[in-house]
């Protein structure tokens, strides 16, 4: 949903849209995936927080933001109407930790792998590229999404903090 206001936290299945200079957070992601695009000369961009890597994996598959395939051109969509040119959006990925080994499927990956892959798949059937991440491994993370300038920071209790 696209807001108007300083600072805003995105939630679980949950997505924001906005123009700098605000802050958008997401906290507590796991296996879950946190897909933040910018236009750096727009200074708009949006940040989602998927659960899932598909809608199959769901009985409820009515909120987009759950799922990269759907948010992915939502949030385009949006950052479209507010005046960004889809040439200059840019990617950052951060979560899909294997947070719970008991949730690997029969493939033997894990839903925080599923939840990678199918945010690459879902961003390059978008043409937008990954130009940062910090996906994987076996720890939670959560995001500030600073819209001034495109800065991400990904902070961990176990691995501290950084910029991507």
């Amino acid at each position: 949903m696209s807001r108007d206001s300083t600072d805003v936290r995105v939630k679980v299945a949950d997505y924001a849209v906005l123009r700098g200079p605000q802050l958008i957070t997401t906290i507590g992601l796991g296996s879950c995936v946190a897909i933040a695009l910018y236009d750096r000369e727009t200074q708009i961009g949006g940040l989602a927080h998927i659960l899932l890597p598909s809608a199959s994996m769901s009985r409820e598959t009515g909120n987009p933001a759950k799922f990269p395939e759907t948010i992915v051109p939502l949030m385009l969509e949006e950052m479209r109407a507010m005046g960004t040119h889809h040439a200059r959006v840019s990617a950052k990925i951060v979560g899909g930790a294997s947070m719970f080994g008991q949730l690997v499927n029969n493939t033997g990956i894990n839903v925080g792998e599923r939840n990678v892959q199918a945010t690459r798949e879902a961003l390059a059937a978008a043409g937008v590229p990954i130009i940062a991440e910090d996906t994987g491994l076996d720890y939670g993370r959560s995001v500030y999404f600073h819209l001034a300038d495109g800065r991400l920071e990904v902070r961990s209790l176990r691995k501290g903090d950084r910029v991507i």
